[in-house]
């Protein structure tokens, strides 16, 4: 099993990049964060890899980082998630923002990756809690401690004005409608609270 690739980057494209290790060319698929921290084609990079085998595919995935790495093998045994979306969650948030939102129950956030619904974001937080806490770094570890946490109504309300703000809408209308909403709702889902706020905002 491939483990580690080193090599010239030769081809580079969200999710996608091309190593020449030794005149090979080897197609990793990565998330987002590897991405943007690889230099330009021509640079000599270094990844952390996953082979990923099936009876009808053979897929390398890449990582900038062992963190990185380690958090997505936690995340694809956990049942109905696979590496792509796996690479999906990683692509949408930080390795240090999964864990948080894993760490503090957050499922908002988790349910705000694409893919991951409400039942798959539970399993997430029943069987990864424990395991994360091993990747969670110590200044995370001391505001967890401190009992420094967003609350989860808090954490919500900030990542339905940053999807709403993504969508085109001004910040001030945004705060306003999702404001009203979670007053009116307070325990509404994301996915319900999202499509009343954007019900608000088109009147």
């Amino acid at each position: 099993m491939i483990a580690h690739i080193t090599g010239k980057l030769i081809q580079k494209q969200p999710n996608s990049v091309v190593v020449d290790v030794g005149g090979v060319g080897y197609e990793l698929t990565v998330p987002l964060s590897t991405f943007y921290d690889l230099g330009d084609p021509g640079a000599e990079v270094s990844l952390r890899a996953y082979t990923y085998v099936r009876e009808d595919a053979l897929q390398l995935f890449g990582f900038r980082t062992e963190r990185e790495k380690r958090l997505f093998l936690l995340m694809i045994g956990v049942s109905g998630i696979g590496p792509k979306l796996a690479i999906t969650a990683l692509s949408g948030m930080s390795a240090e923002e999964l864990i948080h939102a894993i760490r503090t129950e957050n499922l908002a956030k988790l349910v705000g990756v694409p893919g991951v619904g409400k039942k798959t974001a539970e399993r997430m937080l029943v069987e990864l809690k424990d395991k994360v806490a091993q990747l969670a770094s110590p200044e995370m570890e001391e505001q967890l401690k401190a009992g420094a946490i967003i609350s989860i109504g808090e954490a919500m309300r900030d990542d339905l004005i940053s999807a709403l703000i993504n969508l085109g809408y001004q910040k001030a209308a945004a705060e306003k409608a999702v404001s009203a909403v979670m007053k009116e709702n307070p325990d509404a889902n994301f996915e319900t609270a999202l499509k009343t706020s954007l019900r608000k905002m088109s009147k």
